[in-house]
């Protein structure tokens, strides 16, 4: 029954945090990515890969209509991938993390997630808009924002398990460790080879919305699965007693 449970709020809590992050990237990304793709269909105007025709625009049109309608439910997809290894994670941690309850316990590790495979990982290669990037460059980019999430994650757990094996504030080195790794391989590793040709202005605004949506994901998947841990598991956990 514990491991029903355990499913169903893995599935539940990955689902709505998914939710609300598609949602939320609706609601706030999807204007910088409408004025991308505008730059982006200019400078093929200019160049003359496509015609300014009202066949392109129709075409457009649907394929952004089709794109915008999928937004929610990519987000709660990708919610239920993200939010079942999340709930792994906190099934293994739990008992070792600090907070006097599950919300709380959950609030930390999605923390820790968010911190180590996002945003350590978003400051090297920082989330652009359509309209940056070389399409020839794509798979290469990839490879590189993958291989540091890999590095930064599995990191984070090597030092973890070093922080067990020390005592009191001993601890604390560990984390240093963590720091100063992630610190070398951050300036290890290459840079974002294309070139930024969009205004500033537009890169800068995408990515704060995109930050602001992912950290949306976080914050619900730590808060729905520390709520749904507390109420579930925590009662099948207590143990029932008779006068």
């Amino acid at each position: 029954m514990k491991t029903f449970l355990f499913i169903i709020i893995v599935l539940i809590s990955g689902a709505f945090a998914g939710f609300v992050h598609g949602t939320v990237n609706f609601a706030i990304v999807e204007p910088y990515l409408d004025q991308a793709i505008g730059i982006e269909n200019q400078n093929l105007f200019a160049t003359g890969e496509e015609e300014d025709t009202p066949e392109f625009w129709v075409e457009y049109e649907g394929y952004r209509t089709w794109q915008k309608g999928g937004q929610i439910l990519a987000g709660v997809i990708l919610g239920v991938s993200v939010g079942s290894l999340f709930g792994i994670v906190f099934t293994l941690s739990r008992n070792s993390l600090p907070g006097s309850n599950d919300v709380k316990k959950s609030l930390v590790l999605a923390g820790i997630m968010w911190l180590t495979l996002y945003f350590i990982p978003f400051l090297k290669y920082p989330a652009n808009p359509p309209t940056v990037g070389d399409t020839e460059t794509v798979v290469l980019r990839a490879i590189l924002y993958l291989t540091f999430i890999a590095i930064s994650g599995f990191g984070a757990v090597g030092f973890y398990q070093l922080s067990k094996k020390l005592q009191n504030n001993k601890k604390l080195l560990a984390l240093l460790g963590y720091g100063v790794f992630i610190s070398a391989v951050f300036l290890a590793m290459p840079e974002n080879p294309d070139e930024i040709t969009a205004p500033m202005n537009l890169v800068n605004e995408f990515r704060i919305m995109s930050v602001l949506g992912v950290t949306s994901f976080w914050i619900s998947v730590g808060i729905i699965l520390g709520l749904l841990w507390n109420r579930l598991l925590t009662k099948q956990e207590t143990p029932q007693s008779y006068s």
